[in-house]
């Protein structure tokens, strides 16, 4: 029986269309070259390299740059949230309908993570934020972040249902038993590791009632 709901944050709780990870990957951008010296031409291969590599662009920076992780966050999340975001009425009227506790798990930081649901209209939702300090950096999709979610929240993985807008993300936590569920715009084949695929986190409601995970109201 599903009692939890694991739920990423950027381009999961929000449309991606909003543009807001573009900026933030900006900014990331904008860190490798002003903070680092890093050639302007090189960034996009190297996030692509620390992503493959590392899970997130800042555990490669960290490991090849001693990057501070508090002065990358703050500097990438620099961004005018309200410029992306708005309160989303329908998205708080079906959480609160969702019957299940519910945290945030996310390779970002817990104040990013709140000026977005804050922004969101949704923050009174969340029991826990589960953050990349949290979790010690030890980052999604390493398998060992998962375990570490599930024991901060007094979890089994069969009591989870855990959203995402990365296939590679959800792969671990279907194979550690988490019910899958993948955020993701337009008509493409269900993702290995993936148990349901929805455009909008708005139908996550529906998923979870054809899946049999709706509990008593």
């Amino acid at each position: 029986m599903l009692k939890y709901a694991l739920f990423d944050l950027d381009d999961t709780l929000y449309a991606s269309q909003c543009g807001l990870w573009a900026a933030i990957g900006e900014r990331i951008d904008l860190f490798m070259v002003e903070r680092l010296g890093l050639a302007p031409d090189t960034v996009v291969a190297q996030r692509r390299h620390y992503l493959e590599t590392f899970g997130t662009t800042l555990n490669g920076l960290r490991r090849e740059h001693a990057v501070d992780p508090h002065a990358f966050l703050e500097f990438v999340h620099d961004v005018p949230l309200p410029d992306y975001l708005s309160a989303n009425a329908a998205l708080d009227e079906m959480l609160t309908r969702l019957p299940l506790s519910k945290a945030i798990f996310t390779n970002a930081d817990a104040a990013h993570a709140r000026r977005v649901l804050a922004c969101l209209g949704i923050a009174r939702h969340f029991t826990q934020i589960i953050d990349i300090h949290r979790l010690e950096f030890i980052n999604k999709p390493d398998t060992r972040a998962y375990e570490r979610a599930l024991a901060l929240i007094g979890a089994r993985a069969e009591e989870c249902v855990f959203i995402d807008d990365a296939p590679r993300n959800l792969r671990p936590a279907q194979a550690l038993g988490l019910l899958t569920v993948l955020v993701r715009a337009g008509d493409q084949p269900l993702p290995d590791g993936v148990d349901y695929q929805i455009e909008s986190i708005l139908q996550l409601e529906g998923v979870l009632a054809a899946a049999g995970a709706q509990r008593q109201p």
